[in-house]
C-alpha cells in the first residue's frame, strides 16, 4: 500500500489530495481568507452565558458569536481563568505550570452562569468550523497536538490511544510519558507513538511546552479576540495526523509550501525527507499529472459508479445522509441471489468508506445495502465496513446492518462537508445542466465490459468530440481496451448524436440494449 500526498497552490487556496495506490481518498481545501481552524485557540471575551442551553456565546471575530456548552469548558476551568487574569497583567511570568496554585475543578453537573460572566476573558479553542449558518464550536479545554502525543494544560492525567492494542506497549508508554511529563500538565499519547523511544517523545513534548510558552507571551498584549496561537499550516497537520512509513510521495507545485513541508518532515521524520519533491511543468497541471480531476468529477456526483456495474446513490437531507446501494444491471455470475447481494455489498462498503472520508461526511449516515437473508453474511459485512473504516481519523460508530440491509453510522464532523458541483451546462441546451462529460468515459467503459462478454464484433457510435478522445494520442483508450479484452472496438462518430449520447451494435448493425 502506497501512500501520496499532492498539493496544488493557488492565489486563493491550497488544495490537498491523498491518493492511497493512486486512488483519491480524502481532498482537502484550506482558503487564504480562513481564519478558523481547528486547533487554533483564540484569546476571546464571553459575550454571554445562557442558562437555558447551559452554554455560553463567545466573540471570537466570527460574524456568528461562537458556542461554548458548559461539558467543553474542561474540569479546571477555574485554573485557566485565574491563569490568564494574573498572565495578562504581567503579574505571572513562568509559563510552566509547576509553581502554579490549582484551583478546584468546577462541578461536572453545574450550570455556565456559576462559573462564567459575560465580558469575562477565557482561552477557547476551535474544535469545530463555521459551517453553514452556524458561528466555530469551541472549547475551553486545550490541546495542543504534537505528532506523538497532544499535550493538555491544567490537568495531570496520562491517557494511551485506544487503538494501540498491546497491553505491555500501553503500560510501558504510560511510564515512559510520566517520567518525562511535566508538572501542570496532562498528555495523551497518540497512536503513531507505538514503539517509539524516550527521545523522539521528548523531543515532541519540548517542542508543544515551546509553543504553548510562546502563546502566553502573547497574553499581556493581545486585544480581544484575537488568535494567539495558529494550527500548523494545513500540509504539516495532514502530515503529522496521517503520516507513517507507507508515504511514498509528497509532491508540491509551490515553492515556499514545498520548503515548509520539507523543514516539517526533517522534524519529525528525517529519513523520509527525500520524497518531498517540487513539482515543476509548463504543460500539465499536477492534480491532471496524477489523474486527481478526474477522480474528482467522477467521485462527487449524486451517482457514483463501482467495479462490475454497481453504483451509489447518495442523498443530502437537512437531518441526515442517504446512500442507497445499487447491483445495476451486471451480468450475474453468482449462483444465487445472495451470492449477487453479499458481492456488490462488499464492494459498495470499501467505497462508502471512500466517500464518507473523501465528502467529509458527518452526523447521521443512513446506508441501504441490499438485502441478504444469512446473518453470517450480515456479520462478515459490518467487520468488512468496520476494517474499512477503521483508517478514518474522524470519530465514528457503526450499528450492525439491520434485517432489511440499514446500517446506521454516526461520523463527527468538525469542517464544513466537501462539496464539488459536477454537473455541467448541457451545450445542447436540452436538459440545463449535464454529468461532467469526463464520466461518460467511464460509463461506456463499464457497459463495454458486459457487452463485449456476449458480442464478439462490437461497433460503438458516439459523438465526434467523444470518438477523437477515444482514438486519438498512443496509447489510446481504444488501444487499452483491446489488450484488457483482446476484442477490437469499431467507433463510429456521430454527428447528430449529442455530447453525451452513444449506443452499441453488432456486426448486423443491431442495436445491442444492455
Amino acid at each position: 500500500m502506497n501512500k501520496e500526498l499532492i498539493i496544488r497552490s493557488s492565489s486563493e487556496a491550497v488544495d490537498f489530495a491523498l491518493l492511497k495506490d493512486g486512488k483519491l481518498i480524502e481532498l482537502h481545501k484550506q482558503e487564504e481568507k480562513s481564519n478558523f481552524q481547528v486547533g487554533d485557540i483564540f484569546i476571546a471575551k464571553i459575550r454571554k452565558p445562557v442558562a437555558g442551553l447551559n452554554a455560553a456565546f463567545v466573540n471570537v471575530g466570527f460574524e456568528k458569536d461562537a458556542f461554548l456548552h458548559y461539558h467543553d469548558l474542561g474540569p479546571n476551568l477555574a485554573s485557566q481563568l485565574k491563569f490568564i487574569k494574573l498572565v495578562s497583567a504581567g503579574k505571572l511570568k513562568d509559563f510552566s505550570l509547576k509553581n502554579f496554585q490549582f484551583e478546584k475543578e468546577i462541578d461536572k453537573d453545574g450550570t455556565i452562569t456559576d462559573v462564567l460572566s459575560a465580558n469575562q476573558s477565557v482561552l477557547v479553542q476551535v474544535v469545530k468550523e463555521p459551517i453553514s449558518t452556524k458561528g466555530p464550536r469551541i472549547s475551553a479545554e486545550l490541546s495542543l497536538a504534537g505528532r506523538f502525543i497532544v499535550l493538555v494544560p491544567f490537568s495531570d492525567r496520562v491517557s494511551i490511544s485506544q487503538k494501540i492494542e498491546d497491553k505491555k506497549e500501553k503500560d510501558r508508554l504510560k511510564r515512559l510519558v510520566q517520567s518525562i511529563k511535566p508538572k501542570g500538565f496532562g498528555v495523551i499519547v497518540r497512536t503513531v507513538a507505538e514503539g517509539k523511544n524516550t527521545a523522539e517523545l521528548e523531543k515532541d513534548l519540548q517542542n508543544l511546552l515551546s509553543r504553548w510558552t510562546a502563546m502566553c507571551k502573547k497574553l499581556p498584549t493581545a486585544h480581544h479576540p484575537s488568535k494567539v496561537l495558529g494550527e500548523l499550516n494545513r500540509a504539516s497537520s495532514i502530515l503529522r495526523d496521517v503520516f507513517n512509513d507507507t508515504f511514498s510521495g509528497i509532491q508540491i507545485d509551490d515553492e515556499e509550501l514545498y520548503n515548509q513541508t520539507k523543514d516539517y518532515l526533517q522534524e519529525i521524520a528525517p529519513s523520509k525527507q527525500s520524497i518531498v519533491k517540487f513539482y515543476q511543468s509548463n504543460d500539465t497541471p499536477i492534480f491532471e499529472k496524477y489523474n486527481i480531476e478526474r477522480q474528482i468529477k467522477t467521485s462527487f456526483g449524486k451517482t457514483v459508479s463501482m467495479s462490475k456495474g454497481a453504483y451509489l446513490i447518495i442523498e443530502h437531507t437537512e437531518a441526515l445522509h442517504v446512500i442507497d446501494v445499487n447491483s445495476g444491471n451486471r451480468s450475474n455470475k453468482a449462483t444465487n441471489q445472495e451470492d449477487t447481494a453479499m458481492e456488490v455489498n462488499m464492494i459498495a462498503a470499501a467505497e462508502i468508506a471512500r466517500q464518507l472520508r473523501l465528502r467529509d461526511m458527518g452526523g447521521i449516515i443512513v446506508v441501504d445495502f441490499i438485502d441478504m437473508s444469512n446473518p453470517e453474511n450480515r456479520k462478515v459485512l459490518f467487520e468488512f465496513l468496520r476494517e474499512e473504516m477503521s483508517d478514518d481519523k474522524a470519530k465514528h460508530k457503526i450499528l450492525p446492518p439491520s434485517k432489511f440491509g440499514l446500517v446506521q453510522i454516526t461520523r463527527q464532523r468538525v469542517r464544513p462537508e466537501v462539496n464539488i458541483k459536477t454537473r455541467e451546462e448541457d451545450p445542447n441546451n436540452i436538459e440545463g445542466e449535464i454529468e461532467a462529460p469526463i464520466q461518460i468515459i467511464d460509463k461506456i467503459a463499464s457497459d463495454l465490459e458486459r457487452v463485449l462478454k456476449n458480442h464478439k464484433e462490437v461497433v460503438l457510435n458516439v459523438h465526434p468530440f467523444v470518438a477523437a478522445y477515444l482514438t486519438k494520442g498512443f496509447p489510446s483508450l481504444r488501444s487499452k481496451w483491446f489488450l484488457e479484452h483482446k476484442k477490437w472496438v469499431k467507433i463510429i462518430p456521430r454527428d447528430a448524436y449529442t455530447y453525451l449520447e452513444y449506443h452499441f451494435y453488432d456486426k448486423k448493425e443491431n442495436a445491442i440494449i444492455e
